[in-house]
């Protein structure tokens, strides 16, 4: 028998997909450029309001859709393997360290591909995980603050080391445009590196059950058959995965992955296969939002969707802090 809970988050998902879909459309429609639907309908050959569409609307739309749904999930897996609900790539060194791979590219190796250079700045994003995931094991954590204090130290240093670099190769421009979010550049062609992001959620969900179990500790997950230091680096894989390619591809969005999963794990509770679709569903709506009100508060300009995340996921992360540290373990 299905518990009453999880049938009734299973029957209003499809409601919360719908709402995603108005927020699409929205987004969709909104633009400097006013959009002449009835020729978008009616016109045979493509004139310029479709080609609007083909080339910047529904681009930006998916991309905002897959970024959102991408990095929610990965602030989750990060919290159930870190045991921890206070954190997230950003507030662990993950991605400040796929923004130092990314420099190391733009020194050493300029003109690779766009592939390329979000496998290195992976491989930077996960060797910047387990060095937090090391510290962590070396100190001890009298109070669940420490995590994602210790994240945000790490994260510190790593991006001064970066700052540094940047300053001496004249690469400061580029760096901010690594470190601010943005959907603005999101044309055809340029976007699609993040359907690699959408499909490693995919796979996420897929394996969802072992990530809940992995996240009751190592002891637990060994008595019931699982490799848990196997699932820890495949979990871990997937984070550095999803946080290298939306560096590469958008920028960082920081505050994402730790406020939409928690705030839907209060909800819906913490069975990550529950769980999973609708961090996916909040996470990509929670960013639509954002984006419209970054297009539409300072009109015909935008406010950076990092800057955005960043004012409202700030408000509730010390929401957050003062609510649920009491009786996080």
């Amino acid at each position: 028998m299905i518990p009453a809970y999880r049938s009734k988050s299973i029957g209003l998902l499809p409601l919360a997909v719908l709402a995603v879909a108005g927020l699409a459309a929205i987004s969709i429609a909104t633009g400097v450029y006013s959009v002449n639907w009835r020729s978008v309908l009616t016109e045979g050959e493509l004139d310029h309001s479709t080609m609007v569409l083909i080339e910047s609307r529904l681009p930006r739309t998916l991309a905002i859709i897959l970024a959102g749904a991408s990095l929610a999930i990965a602030g989750l897996l990060m919290q159930l393997l870190v045991r921890n609900r206070f954190v997230e790539p950003s507030l662990a060194g993950t991605t400040e360290s796929a923004t130092l791979g990314l420099l190391a590219v733009a020194i050493f190796a300029p003109g690779i591909p766009i592939f390329a250079k979000m496998v290195v700045a992976s491989v930077f994003a996960l060797a910047g995980t387990f060095v937090f995931l090391a510290i962590l094991q070396q100190i001890p954590l009298r109070s669940p603050l420490m995590v994602p204090l210790i994240g945000i130290m790490l994260g510190g240093i790593i991006s001064a080391v970066t700052t540094f670099f940047a300053y001496r190769y004249d690469l400061l421009q580029s760096l901010a445009a690594w470190t601010t979010g943005d959907f603005s550049s999101m044309l055809r062609g340029r976007y699609e590196l993040l359907w690699l992001a959408g499909g490693l959620a995919v796979l996420a969900f897929f394996a969802s059950d072992r990530f809940t179990v992995a996240g009751m500790g190592e002891e637990f997950t060994t008595n019931l058959g699982l490799n848990y230091r196997l699932v820890m680096i495949s979990g871990m894989a997937i984070v550095a995965l999803v946080t290298a390619v939306d560096v590469v591809t958008v920028g960082a969005i920081p505050f994402l992955g730790l406020i939409v999963p928690n705030l839907v794990r209060l909800v819906v509770g913490d069975n990550a296969r529950i769980s999973v679709p609708w961090i996916a569903v909040s996470g990509a709506g929670f960013v639509l939002a954002c984006d419209i009100l970054g297009r539409i508060i300072r009109a015909p300009f935008e406010i950076p969707i990092s800057v955005m995340v960043s004012v409202i996921g700030s408000f509730v992360f010390l929401i957050l802090l003062l609510w649920r540290s009491p009786r996080v373990r």
